[in-house]
């Protein structure tokens, strides 16, 4: 199964009043995995930018096991949970170091042309980025 990892490090900044990791945070570290994810395949973010794509969120989800506290370090395990061409739906767990699962969940993307913003295929575009989503989804199943 393929997946990435990504190490944070909790900041003081992302906890609450209650000296936890403040739930919205989880979201940004989503946002990491994505990232390292795409990477991983050998493309980045700013590639799909300058060929005139984006991958907006269409929707997020977040369930949460056990609170992560500043300072500790934290791994975010992220993977391709669905991909059809058009939309794209990634899943993502968060340990903590002693390898407890504390935060799970999802987020679905379209892609998109950067000046209308109107959906489009991937395969037409960045054929190389689709074949290696299609790899991933490949290896999932």
């Amino acid at each position: 199964m393929f997946f990435s990892e990504s190490e944070v490090k909790v900041r003081y900044a992302e906890t609450d009043a209650m000296a936890v990791v403040h739930h919205a945070s989880y979201i940004v570290w989503f946002e990491i995995g994505r990232t390292d994810f795409i990477e991983q395949l050998g493309y980045t973010y700013a590639d799909m930018e300058e060929k005139g794509y984006l991958l907006p969120v269409l929707d997020i989800h977040a369930s949460y096991k056990k609170p992560l506290k500043y300072g500790d370090n934290a791994v975010v395990k992220t993977f391709l949970e669905e991909y059809d061409g058009l939309r794209i739906r990634f899943f993502y767990e968060i340990y903590n170091q002693q390898n407890e699962r504390c935060v799970e969940g999802s987020s679905t993307h379209v892609i998109v042309k950067k000046e209308t913003f109107k959906p489009t295929r991937l395969k037409s575009y960045m054929p190389q980025l689709h074949e290696a989503f299609n790899n991933v989804r490949k290896l999932q199943a």
